[in-house]
């Protein structure tokens, strides 16, 4: 096998089990000490690996933040999958919040009932919302982020605080045992202020999004009312989703 490929199955090991030693890596590729430890140095100069003494550890902190191109296209026979189970959730007449998650965007995509009001500080949500019948749009203004299409600033914040809404749906970037986070520390006042100004707090994320951590804490799990995902996540994660008695919601099917 050459190095190449080897680092890739290292990754994979890692995904699994978080941490690979020097030993488990001569023993799973049939490779010598001097070997593993190239390995090991390789992924570490590469950003992917910490190592410490005879092994390496996947990082805790996420750093990659693809634009908003980038992640329409990333898992999305899932998030379309989830949109849809999300969008049944939404009844005639209801007031809602939707952020500028690609998830979201889905739910909203499926958005069959009539009669509704959203607020949205979503660029594109808000000119695919355009397309449908009855439905009374409210975008925010304020600061454009242009590489994620989103809306954010003190003057969203200060127009999300003159709404209430029925439901609050938000996606996440990290969803870790101590909550939900995110790289845009710049959209999480008004993400924070929607959730308060809702009687229920959605939130969408496929499995990729479970045990990462982001640079920013977005909210904790007693701040959310439901999570809409694709499996169940980790039991170090289940069990807080329990202890706070999260609703969990597994979308089932293909879309």
């Amino acid at each position: 096998m050459f190095q190449d490929e080897r680092l890739i199955s290292i990754l994979q090991f890692l995904e699994k089990n978080q941490r690979i030693s020097v030993e488990e890596i001569c023993e799973h590729f049939d490779v010598s000490r001097d070997t593993a430890r190239r390995d090991i140095v390789k992924l570490e100069e590469q950003g992917k690996i910490i190592r410490t003494r005879g092994a390496a550890l996947l990082p805790s902190l996420s750093k990659e933040t693809p634009n908003y191109e980038e992640r329409m296209l990333s898992e999305m026979p899932l998030k379309r999958m989830i949109g849809k189970q999300a969008a049944s959730l939404i009844m005639d007449g209801d007031y809602l919040f939707a952020d500028n998650s690609t998830t979201v965007r889905q739910a909203m995509e499926y958005l069959s009932s009539k009669n509704n009001v959203v607020v949205t500080n979503a660029i594109d949500t808000a000119g695919l919302l355009t397309q449908k019948e009855n439905i009374r749009i409210h975008l925010l203004g304020g600061l454009m982020h242009n590489d994620q299409r989103f809306i954010y600033g003190a003057q969203a914040t200060q127009m999300m605080e003159k709404y209430h809404v029925d439901k609050t749906f938000i996606g996440s970037c990290g969803i870790s045992f101590d909550g939900l986070t995110t790289p845009f520390e710049e959209e999480s006042s008004l993400i924070n202020e929607a959730m308060r100004r809702a009687d229920q707090v959605i939130v969408l994320a496929d499995h990729s999004k479970f045990e990462k951590r982001r640079f920013f804490k977005l909210a904790g799990f007693e701040q959310i009312h439901t999570i809409v995902t694709d499996r169940e996540p980790e039991p170090t994660i289940m069990e807080k989703i329990l202890e706070h008695g999260v609703e969990l919601i597994i979308a089932r099917g293909e879309f």
